[in-house]
């Protein structure tokens, strides 16, 4: 340890040492403080000693080497000091001679200098004139070259006004003042140029402009849908946050325009340029595209070009102080008005798709109430939508008239039958039935009527749906919504769903069973007719008794369906009777027959039909089933009597007459429907046979014409054709009549009786 502490001392000197010979003066304080902070300090300065007297020892080594050299370098010098003084000499007398000689030349070239100077300051007094000019006209090339025409107008007219006239008659002002009218015609030609553009650029732009506007009031009114506010203030609030024209469109070249065409005096061209423009492009605009009915975007497309146009107007006339005004605004929006409502009527004429017409319906409120908010009058496009919800309803009573008559066709008319709750309370939820008997019945269970009541009483408050949809946002009163659905509503019942009815009531192959459930079918769609009136007043919020309401014909519609298959009952009824009829075959000639002679055979089967027909009308109304019997009874009498009279029989015996009467007894016995039908027949017809089989012609004669008569049903028309066709048959199956006096005798009292019943026709005619 204690050896290698010299040693490591010795080191340190060194390094001390190196960095006091090769660092600068300034920054020799840290090392000589190690020296002074170590400990072996006298051996430091020992070694320092030895170093230094090493330096000293190589410096007198080199001075050694040098020193000839300095000799002979001093030597030189002193040769030099002598022709040094020569040539201060040389250098004294040149410099005295230039001298004298140069007094001449120095007032030569003071008179020339003085000259130059005068000319210098001169240049620079017209430079001074001319170098605004110059930067004024190199400012210009810069603004004409960066398209900065309004700017370059305003240098054109400084440089003509101030910086020209002070510059001088130059030629390069000459020609400067010479280009000033080119460049100005460069200008408004090339701002016209950019306007152009600009005119093609918003005839493109129009549709997305239009578009974004609509799309984004849309959205607002979506979703500001549960707000209180009044419709109208809602879209004039929201249009504040639309984005306007100028995010879609750069209106920088009208300003440009306007700008350049004021300062060169033109605004008056630039305005009649610009509105002759605009008012060509509103042409092109408001023609509507030949196949625009087609498709909703074709109308949304029209519609969005329009509102585009009208956004740029109302931006320029907002923003430019006069380049339109509000009446030439107006002027436009009146001509597009009227030509907007004319398209409309045009191709919506096309439509028979109620949904597009709904959709279309929507769309033109949606456009309305955007221009509304930009202060365009809308009021004559609500106008044509109440005109347009005449076709909308006539398109849904076609598409209505379809769907009744599917539902009619597919029926079954049969009662719906229903085997559990589930079942029953889906049918009186479709329908609303009220009958607490047929709730108090056990399961399965029959509904009087068919799956057509439920079926139809669904779809007619489906159509007051439609209808409703599209009085909305029409900025309609409640009672105004609430009559105009009443009205087509009645119309639906009326015309539509009244016709579809008479088309299932008359259509071929309809039975009488099928009638029958027609008529207890209406009977409950009448009676449902309240429903549908609360069912109108619930969704319109108006009571159904509002003094001046359009009350539902419901009522009268069902009841004259029901009618109508009444009477279609009654004429299958008796087309039935006239098959039976034809099988009649009556031997007008036979003598007569005994007591036991039988009813014909045609009959007997027509009676069977008869009960088992009457049978059917259970179900019916008492006074429905009555008329239908009094019908076919009546029907039975007068197609005998038809019988009797036809012209083709021209004889009839007695006996013939007693067959016909048996036929009618037979009918009397007849018991069914508690002994109507035979009463009916009775009472229709067969007095006409009593008077012939009596023979009672006294007491027709005398008593014709009395509220009493016996036979007040037998006209004496009828008595004397069938009178005179006994009298033929006596004359050719009696030839030997006029021997027997009897026989003579009822030939006789036949004439006389047929003159009286001819003096009788006689009396009543006259």
């Amino acid at each position: 340890a204690a050896e290698s502490a010299p040693v490591e001392t010795a080191a340190e000197h060194e390094r001390i040492l190196r960095e006091i010979e090769s660092t600068d003066t300034n920054c020799i304080g840290p090392t000589l403080r190690s020296v002074y902070d170590g400990h072996e300090h006298g051996l430091f300065m020992d070694k320092l000693d030895a170093r230094i007297r090493n330096h000293d020892r190589e410096i007198e080594k080199m001075c050694n080497h040098h020193f000839q050299g300095f000799v002979d370098s001093i030597t030189e010098l002193l040769k030099v000091r002598g022709e040094a003084q020569k040539l201060k000499s040389q250098v004294i007398d040149t410099n005295r001679h230039l001298q004298d000689d140069g007094k001449d030349v120095s007032q030569t070239l003071t008179l020339q200098c003085r000259v130059q100077q005068r000319n210098i300051a001169s240049t620079i007094d017209k430079l001074t004139h001319c170098l605004p000019v110059l930067e004024m006209y190199s400012r210009l090339q810069e603004q004409m070259k960066a398209k900065r025409y309004y700017p370059a107008l305003r240098t054109l007219e400084q440089l003509e006004r101030t910086c020209l006239p002070k510059a001088g008659q130059y030629r390069f002002c000459s020609i400067m003042s010479e280009n000033i009218p080119k460049l100005r015609t460069q200008i408004r030609d090339t701002a016209m140029t950019q306007l152009r553009d600009f005119l093609e650029s918003i005839r493109k732009h129009s549709d997305k402009i239009g578009e974004t506007a609509i799309k984004q009031l849309s959205i607002a009114i979506t979703a500001s849908a549960r707000a209180p506010e009044d419709h109208n203030s809602i879209i004039s609030r929201l249009l504040d946050f639309v984005p306007g024209a100028p995010d879609l469109v750069d209106f920088s070249p009208v300003y440009r325009c306007l700008h350049i065409y004021t300062v060169l005096g033109l605004r008056d061209v630039f305005e009649n340029y610009y509105r002759k423009q605009r008012r060509k492009q509103a042409r092109l605009v408001l023609q509507p595209h030949s196949n625009m009915h087609e498709t909703l975007e074709g109308y949304r497309r029209y519609f969005n070009q329009i509102v585009g146009f009208f956004v740029v107007e109302d931006h320029v006339l907002h923003t430019t102080q006069g380049l339109v005004n509000r009446a030439y605004v107006e002027e436009l929006w009146e001509l597009a008005l009227s030509k907007i409502i004319a398209a409309l009527r045009t191709h919506s004429s096309y439509c028979d798709n109620p949904d597009l017409v709904l959709d279309l319906k929507n769309l033109i409120v949606l456009f309305a109430d955007t221009l509304q908010g930009y202060g365009f009058p809308v009021s004559q496009l609500f106008d044509m939508l109440l005109e347009m919800r005449e076709q909308y309803g006539e398109i849904l009573l076609k598409r209505w008239n379809i769907t009744f008559r599917q539902v009619l066709d597919q029926d079954n008319y049969s009662p719906i039958p229903v085997s559990t709750e589930q079942e029953y309370r889906h049918y009186t939820s479709q329908f609303p039935l009220q009958d607490p008997e047929l709730e108090k019945l056990p399961f399965p269970k029959k509904l009087p009527f068919s799956e057509f009541v439920p079926k139809v009483y669904c779809q007619l408050k489906e159509f007051i749906y439609a209808c409703l949809k599209y009085s909305e946002d029409l900025h309609l009163s409640s009672t105004e919504v609430d009559d105009m659905i009443r009205k087509s509503t009645n119309l639906l019942l009326t015309r539509t769903l009244s016709h579809c009815l008479q088309y299932a009531i008359k259509k071929k192959n309809v039975g009488l069973a099928e009638l029958v459930q027609v008529i207890i079918n209406t009977t409950h769609l009448e009676q449902s007719c309240h429903y549908l009136e609360e069912f109108i007043s619930n969704i319109t919020n108006v009571p159904p008794h509002t003094v001046n309401a359009t009350k539902l014909y419901g009522t009268s519609t069902f009841k004259d369906a029901r009618h109508s298959a009444e009477a279609e009952i009654y004429t299958s009824l008796n087309a039935k009777i006239d098959q039976f009829l034809q099988l009649a075959d009556y031997d007008w000639l036979v003598s007569a027959q005994g007591d036991n002679a039988e009813a014909s055979d045609y009959l007997i089967d027509l009676i069977a039909f008869l009960r088992s027909t009457f049978s059917v009308f259970t179900n019916l109304p008492g006074k429905v089933a009555q008329t239908a019997c009094m019908s076919a009874c009546k029907h039975i009498s007068t197609s005998l009597m038809q019988l009797l009279l036809d012209p083709e029989v021209r004889q009839i015996s007695m006996g013939a007459l007693h067959q016909l009467y048996i036929d009618i007894k037979e009918c009397e016995e007849e018991e069914k429907d508690g002994g109507k039908m035979g009463r009916s027949l009775v009472s229709a017809c067969p007095q006409l046979l009593d008077l012939f089989l009596q023979w009672d012609w006294s007491t027709y004669l005398a008593d014709y014409g009395k509220p009493t008569c016996k036979y007040l049903r037998v006209n004496p028309h009828t008595a004397l054709a069938l009178l005179e066709k006994m009298r033929e048959s006596n004359r050719k199956n009696n030839m030997f009549a006029q021997f027997r006096k009897t026989d003579r005798d009822r030939q006789k009292l036949m004439d006389t009786i047929i003159k009286q019943l001819r003096n009788l026709i006689a009396q009543h005619h006259a």
